[in-house]
């Protein structure tokens, strides 16, 4: 009688297990769609507000901002006084920041709403993977953070199919609508389901300090990076560039030396003396700069050069974001059977395959039909890698550590994204105006046009260059179709550099996980670390 009793507990408390994995997959899915679903809806909201694109920026830029800034502080205070507490709390604001932006009247209140609801998303994603750490525990725990990896790859790559439904479906505000009911549930299922951890620094003194110099040097980082991004022929050492990124890289040094120096620090310094954690932290920025930020050019490659809506690439990027659902929880499976550190090389492997493979058929008549075999594998590397990393990234930390570690591994991400579309972006503008350069002058048009079109293609960039080429006006000239061939070849030219870049990023994470990685085997009784 008592035997029952005691499996149908075990029983009762495996399925509670799972429904905190639904609550803490919610949130994660919900703080991560947001760094990407808004971009489809800006040109409905150009019309709304009628402004501009350029004043419509800090939208994007206030999440990704204030996202990446607060990460390690609401890791760390989740590790401190208890990592539901910080959970919850970040989900009930995010989803009134939320409702806020969804009423928002004018730009000012959603650029405030977009920050705060930051804070929330943050919170959400760095103590997920950290509370389902410790809320499971065996084979469990390999097979949950695999589906957890497997929501954090779908929510990066279904943003345009989300978003551009709801806008075309709905208008704008519904994106922000859409989290209050699903938040809601969440607050339930984590309030009832989930459970708490110790607080580890409950009687230990805030480091402030060290929040304070964390957050501001990460916040000059990513400024400088987004200055650059917006002003692409500003130079890299113009104070307005190098000035933010170089007081930010001080400010950090700072933060380190701080840290060290005294007792109960915001972060451990020691965990980067730990090659597999940099390892780790590595493939995590190769992540994010090669898939995450090819997928903003892979987009507007397909929008506004293909001619795909919204919703109809949303759809054929299920070709990338499908693969995280199918192989997430066969990751959770497979890795603890075999070597995660050689699953996630040869997963990389397969990503810049992937991206060579797109880089060698687009021209100027490229299709989807073209471009899926690349897509499918970028895919599998999305799909492999997350939940690998996500377990990989929780071994060998103590649970004290767990929090700060998520926290790492997702601002290295956010990190890698925002330096990666930067990046890519001036490798493409570079290659884009190297082929106007040398060939717009082929074209037979009067030299004051080819002068004033030229200014206006570099102007607008790779993005926006399509549309100058073929508007209404300048599609009746007598010489459009020679003007617009070579606009789509420099667009062409610019956007294969950038896929043999994401290659190149790809294979670097890849050589530096076989490196760096312990090839860890384990067992039900037994664990042993090979270098």
């Amino acid at each position: 009688m008592k035997v029952g009793i005691i499996k149908m507990q075990e029983k009762n408390n495996g399925a509670k297990q799972w429904i905190a994995l639904a609550a803490m997959g919610i949130g994660t899915f919900m703080g991560l769609l947001d760094v990407t679903v808004v971009n489809v809806a800006l040109p409905t909201m150009v019309k709304d507000f009628n402004t501009t694109f350029t004043n419509l920026q800090w939208i994007l830029n206030a999440y990704t901002l204030v996202y990446a800034v607060t990460l390690m502080i609401m890791s760390k205070l989740g590790d401190m006084f208890g990592r539901k507490k910080i959970f919850l709390g970040s989900l009930v604001l995010f989803v009134i920041a939320s409702a806020v932006n969804g009423f928002a009247s004018n730009l000012l209140v959603l650029d405030i709403g977009r920050g705060i609801q930051a804070i929330g998303g943050s919170g959400m994603m760095s103590l997920s993977m950290a509370l389902v750490a410790s809320n499971f525990s065996g084979k469990d725990r390999g097979l949950a953070l695999g589906i957890l990896g497997s929501v954090i790859g779908v929510s990066t790559a279904s943003g345009p199919l989300i978003g551009g439904y709801l806008v075309e479906h709905f208008s704008w505000p519904a994106i922000f609508f859409v989290n209050v009911p699903f938040g809601i549930i969440a607050v339930i299922l984590t309030v009832i389901y989930v459970k708490e951890t110790p607080s580890y620094g409950k009687n230990q003194r805030v480091d402030l300090a060290g929040m304070v110099l964390s957050a501001a040097g990460l916040f000059a980082i990513i400024y400088g990076l987004i200055v650059k991004e917006n002003h692409p022929h500003w130079s890299w050492v113009s104070l307005n560039v190098m000035g933010w990124v170089a007081a930010g890289i001080i400010l950090l040094i700072i933060f380190g030396i701080v840290e060290v120096k005294i007792g109960n620090p915001m972060m451990d310094v020691n965990m980067f003396k730990k090659p597999h954690f940099l390892g780790t932290i590595l493939v995590a920025f190769a992540l994010g700069a090669g898939v995450y930020a090819f997928n903003t050019y892979l987009t507007a490659l397909m929008q506004n050069y293909i001619g795909y809506s919204a919703l109809q690439t949303g759809i054929r990027q299920l070709t990338i974001s499908v693969w995280s659902l199918v192989l997430g929880p066969i990751v959770g499976i497979l890795s603890a059977r075999f070597s995660k550190k050689w699953m996630i090389s040869g997963s990389l492997l397969i990503g810049s395959i992937g991206f060579l493979t797109i880089a060698l058929v687009i021209d100027p008549s490229v299709t989807f039909a073209e471009l899926w075999p690349g897509m499918i594998l970028m895919g599998i590397t999305n799909g492999m890698v997350n939940p690998l990393l996500n377990t990989v990234g929780m071994e060998g930390v103590a649970p004290q550590e767990m929090g700060m570690a998520s926290g790492l591994l997702n601002v290295f991400r956010q990190l890698g994204t925002t330096m990666g579309v930067v990046g890519l972006g001036l490798i493409q503008s570079s290659q884009y105006e190297k082929y106007l350069n040398g060939h717009l002058s082929t074209v037979n048009m009067p030299s004051s046009a080819l002068s004033g079109l030229h200014s206006a293609l570099v102007k607008a960039g790779p993005f926006s260059g399509h549309g100058i080429a073929f508007s209404t006006r300048l599609s009746q000239a007598p010489f459009a179709a020679d003007f617009q061939k070579v606009v789509v070849h420099a667009y062409d030219n610019g956007m294969s550099a950038v896929a043999f870049s994401s290659a190149v990023i790809v294979l670097i994470g890849c050589i530096g996980s076989a490196i760096l990685l312990k090839n860890r085997v384990e067992s039900s009784d037994v664990k042993i670390d090979k270098d």
